[in-house]
């Protein structure tokens, strides 16, 4: 349920209008979503083997400080910091608030985005159980309203218009599309972040990310298929609120607002998860480093407080002052150059340490991990011609990381070993 809340969020609500836009056919654009869907698997399975061979908190900042170097991990823990949740969890939020509007005009967007945040972080920073209970209810039910939408697009709406002729958009567009596409599929890594308090996380994990990410891949394939057989290629092009469009083409101007009040409950579920997520990263961070070992404070009930407040604060200073469109490239470009990185610290480790315990071992290897560095190193390339200033600021972000790495000096001295060290199962 992390996995499925962690990936549905503003992405697949947004981007479908732009990706016709630049791609110009329902064609291209089922492809790209295909496409995405696979490297979302890929990674997956690859993630897979990672978590269950080293399961503690902490996501690609604990695997790549393994695997690589602990300064490349810190890099990738700040990542995670702006990047990975701030930024996506300020946007959902903002979008939250908007469709609430739409439902219920008397609740203007920054104050609802800014309740939502406060709600899911009190949630989340007190009781971990009560929290996962809530979160895995609620994807539930998101799921099911999603489906149901689905079905009404299967009943309603025109299948012919999947066949037009598909564009001539060359490689370089399709590779930025993947971009958008990837961020849509951001969080397929959800259950990683949590792997030092999962029951049995060598089989859990692998379970959860293969099992999650495979759903949302479908679910995705169907909304889009939806969103396209609902409405002519150009009335999509370029509009953002692609699923309102369908709504109101297959159901009438009253869709709009039940549309709206599904979305505003994803919204509300992917600002759950990534509070859930996000806060182990800096809460493993503070466990490492002296200097933020305030962050690695927990309650009586296992709740990282202190972490959640912070990922909280951040979240909120960037619903102040950011805008999603803006980062969309951004968030994009840096994630598939980490998600890249961590994929290939599996080729890594199967080299330099044949002899670990995996109780899991990645399906199709070396393949699955070939083909997910590659068309991530593909997409990264394409973006630095196509999106230079986001590209530039996604590998700033990473230099700055380096960085304040060096500033707050080595890892404390004080951890005799990880497992000694790891979160209390819940």
């Amino acid at each position: 349920m992390v996995v499925v809340a962690s990936m549905v969020g503003t992405g697949v609500f947004t981007t479908t209008g732009l990706l016709v836009r630049d791609l110009g056919s329902p064609a291209a654009v089922l492809g790209a979503w295909a496409v995405g869907g696979l490297l979302a698997l890929c990674g997956a399975l690859s993630y897979g083997e990672l978590a269950a061979a080293l399961p503690r908190n902490g996501g690609e900042y604990q695997l790549l400080g393994r695997v690589f170097h602990p300064a490349l991990g810190f890099a990738a823990g700040i990542v995670s910091l702006v990047v990975g949740f701030s930024a996506p969890l300020a946007a959902s939020a903002l979008a939250f608030g908007h469709y609430l509007a739409a439902v219920a005009p008397g609740f203007p967007p920054m104050p609802s985005a800014i309740g939502i945040v406060v709600l899911a972080s009190l949630l989340h920073a007190f009781h971990v159980r009560l929290g996962g209970r809530v979160q895995a209810a609620v994807t539930a039910l998101e799921v099911a309203l999603a489906l149901a939408f689905v079905v009404a697009g299967a009943v309603h709406g025109d299948p012919s218009r999947l066949l037009a002729t598909p564009s001539g958009a060359g490689t370089r567009s399709f590779a930025v599309a993947l971009i958008y596409v990837s961020f849509a599929y951001s969080g397929w890594n959800g259950a990683v972040y949590l792997a030092g308090e999962v029951k049995e996380p060598s089989r859990t994990l692998p379970r959860a990310l293969l099992a999650g990410t495979a759903l949302v891949v479908v679910l995705y394939l169907a909304l889009n298929a939806v969103f396209l057989a609902a409405a002519p290629a150009g009335e999509l092009a370029g509009v953002v609120e692609v699923g309102h469009v369908a709504a109101v083409r297959l159901l009438g101007p009253g869709a709009g607002r039940v549309l709206a009040a599904l979305v505003a409950l994803v919204l509300a579920s992917s600002v759950s998860a990534m509070l859930m997520a996000g806060p182990r990263v800096y809460e493993t961070m503070g466990l490492d480093y002296p200097a933020l070992s305030i962050l690695a404070r927990r309650t009586r009930h296992g709740g990282p407080a202190v972490a959640v407040a912070f990922q909280a604060l951040v979240a909120v200073g960037m619903i102040a002052t950011a805008s999603f469109a803006a980062l969309l490239a951004y968030i994009g470009f840096t994630l598939s150059l980490v998600a890249g990185l961590t994929v290939a610290g599996v080729l890594v480790l199967r080299r330099r340490e044949p002899a670990l315990e995996r109780p899991y071992r990645t399906w199709g290897y070396p393949l699955t991990p070939l083909l997910f560095v590659a068309l991530s190193a593909w997409m990264v390339a394409h973006a630095l011609f196509e999106n230079p200033a986001s590209s530039w600021a996604g590998l700033a972000t990473v230099a700055v990381a380096l960085a304040l790495h060096v500033l707050l000096g080595r890892r404390g001295d004080a951890r005799a070993s990880r497992d000694s060290t790891r979160s209390p199962r819940a």
